[in-house]
């Protein structure tokens, strides 16, 4: 199966990568990609970039050659409330952000409620679109829980096709459950390819196999398409305005008022 856009890619900007966003673009339209969301490492990963670069993703072309460019990240969960390591107005400004857990950013060896009750928060945040690796055995969650926290949230779970080769050993189990769930609960779910090098750009074959043998079906592929995804993005953004917008009507309409004498 091709699929259209990979939303999981990393650059030179995050400090274990090797390709610069020009070299992955190239290598994503020659793989026949029409999108590619850059998401590097949130400033709490060993390495990674300042808040700066966040900031300044809005000099990015949106297109280079045939293929589309979001500009996201990939930001750490921090803590049991579901903390990330950008503030709410940098994430705003992104296109699209991907959350999950990392070693070396301050919340390892933790309990598996803990690591439950953080995805569970970081997964209700509006801001927040998919959550990245969640089969990584070294940060054990209740996986039944999250796919549901998604389903009820309409919220993505990504199964990374990089788990199965370089990173994540032992993932395998925890993703096949992830799929078998995702495929029961119809849950939205992305294959990505976390590609730290040019070369790497768009290979989920492994992600798929485990995708398919679980029975999910091609309507519940968030990447099969570049307008699907930018469907479920605006989706997505314009929830997060309504909310806003919502909150902000009911704090004036809540404030008092001077008696009038």
């Amino acid at each position: 199966m091709l699929l259209e856009a990979d939303l999981h890619t990393h650059t030179v900007a995050s400090g274990h990568a090797y390709s610069t966003l020009k070299e992955m673009a190239e290598a994503a339209e020659k793989r026949g990609l029409k999108m590619i969301a850059v998401t590097d490492h949130g400033p709490l990963m060993p390495g990674g970039p300042h808040e700066y670069h966040f900031g300044n993703m809005v000099v990015l072309p949106r297109k280079i050659g045939n293929v589309e460019i979001l500009r996201g990240v990939e930001a750490n969960i921090l803590d049991t409330d579901g903390t990330l390591d950008l503030p709410a107005g940098l994430l705003e400004q992104l296109d699209i952000v991907l959350a999950g857990f990392h070693s070396g950013t301050g919340f390892d060896g933790r309990s598996q409620e803990d690591y439950t009750r953080a995805v569970l928060a970081a997964i209700a945040n509006p801001r927040v679109h998919i959550i990245v690796h969640p089969g990584n055995p070294e940060f054990p969650i209740n996986i039944e829980r999250l796919v549901q926290a998604a389903a009820a949230g309409h919220k993505a779970l990504e199964i990374n096709n990089n788990s199965f080769h370089v990173s994540r050993p032992g993932s395998l189990p925890r993703c096949q459950l992830l799929a078998k769930l995702a495929s029961q609960y119809k849950v939205w779910v992305a294959l990505n390819s976390d590609a730290h090098v040019f070369t790497a750009v768009g290979n989920y074959a492994r992600a798929w196999q485990v995708a398919r043998s679980a029975g999910i079906i091609e309507e519940q592929i968030l990447n099969l398409t570049a307008n699907r995804v930018k469907e479920y993005l605006g989706w997505h953004r314009r929830s997060l305005q309504y909310s806003q917008e919502e909150k902000a009507l009911s704090g004036r309409t809540s404030q008092p008022h001077a008696n009038v004498v």
